[in-house]
């Protein structure tokens, strides 16, 4: 085997062999499909477009086990998702220090597209708001758009490690239709939080949350995240082991947008979502979760993967804080699964 490719398609092949987690999932798949809150995003018109019954789960150990149900070849565009990533990128090109000074770290309350500024040191709140992740995509070193947007694609192969494609409509449609982030990024050069090369960046943060994923792709991300920047499958570094903490420090205190502080609280997860209908939660040192269902509530979030994410928390103790015994043990549910060690 000499891909994450491969190793998916031996795990998705053994079909007869099961474990009791396996089988969970199936169950918590069946709880859930046919929930029909939230609704498909359509501010950006090719949003619009995904079926609001697509849905998948997976989950991907720190020592590279695959377990996975619904539609989670499914391909969708990551969308805010990408912003945690690119934040750990413009970590490892410039330091903390620097990228603090440009981009803070504080939770907002605010909406996601929010056009609000710190008003003692105009930097965007954090990165994970629309503000902060065009300032951090300024941060992408490259000698132009072209060269910035590969180190992307590049980044994320590691993390995945497969190549990811660009959604065109989507990246068209997103720059046909963001004027309120160009008022953002507008009034950031105002105050010198980003480069004069604005067209340049916002063309890269179009085209950063107009990749291509699948909920594999969020669970592997997440799992080498949860693996100290290691991709368990690969054992290729995609991220510095020092900025992995900031990665989901910011994540847990900000990554469900205006509904981050309730997040913590129920599920105590270092997380990220996108309104393409994933959500990306770490466990460190354990595993990472990625789900996919386009059905959003009115804070953006995936519906169906909140109930998933909060199920999982709960029957086995998975928040960070959490000190009670959990319902299930975690490491004797994988347990007896035939691709233990890949």
């Amino acid at each position: 085997m000499s891909n994450i490719g491969d190793l998916q398609s031996l795990s998705s092949s053994i079909t007869a062999v099961t474990s009791p987690f396996r089988n969970y999932l199936n169950d918590v798949h069946k709880k859930y499909r046919s929930l029909n809150d939230g609704a498909v995003a359509d501010y950006i018109p090719e949003l619009a477009l995904a079926k609001p019954e697509w849905f998948g789960i997976c989950v991907v150990t720190a020592e590279g086990q695959v377990f996975e149900v619904g539609d989670c070849d499914q391909l969708f565009t990551i969308q805010s998702i990408s912003k945690a990533f690119v934040f750990g990128l413009a970590l490892e090109d410039h330091g903390r220090e620097y990228v603090n000074s440009k981009v803070s770290v504080e939770p907002t309350g605010e909406a996601f597209n929010s056009i609000v500024l710190d008003e003692a040191t105009n930097r965007p709140y954090n990165p994970m708001v629309n503000a902060g992740a065009i300032a951090t995509a300024d941060l992408i070193k490259g000698q132009n758009g072209t060269e910035r947007l590969k180190r992307l694609l590049e980044m994320f192969k590691r993390y995945t490690g497969r190549d990811h494609d660009i959604n065109v409509p989507v990246f068209l449609s997103e720059k046909a239709t963001g004027h309120r982030n160009r008022a953002m990024a507008y009034l950031m050069l105002n105050f010198g939080m980003v480069s004069e090369k604005l067209d340049e960046t916002l063309d890269l943060y179009f085209q950063q949350c107009s990749i291509l994923v699948n909920a594999k792709d969020l669970a592997m991300i997440a799992a080498t995240l949860a693996n100290g920047g290691i991709n368990p499958v690969t054992k290729e570094r995609a991220v510095d082991e020092r900025y992995v903490q900031d990665i989901i420090s910011v994540m847990l205190t900000c990554g469900m947008y205006d509904a981050s502080g309730e997040w913590a609280y129920r599920v105590g997860m270092p997380a990220k979502s996108g309104v393409g209908g994933g959500i990306l939660a770490v466990v460190p040192g354990k595993l990472g979760i990625g789900t996919f269902s386009p059905p959003l509530d009115q804070k953006g979030n995936s519906v169906r993967g909140i109930k998933v994410c909060e199920e999982l928390s709960r029957d086995f103790g998975l928040h960070l804080f959490s000190v009670a015994k959990p319902e299930r043990n975690l490491q004797e549910w994988i347990a007896g699964d035939s691709i233990n060690d890949w």
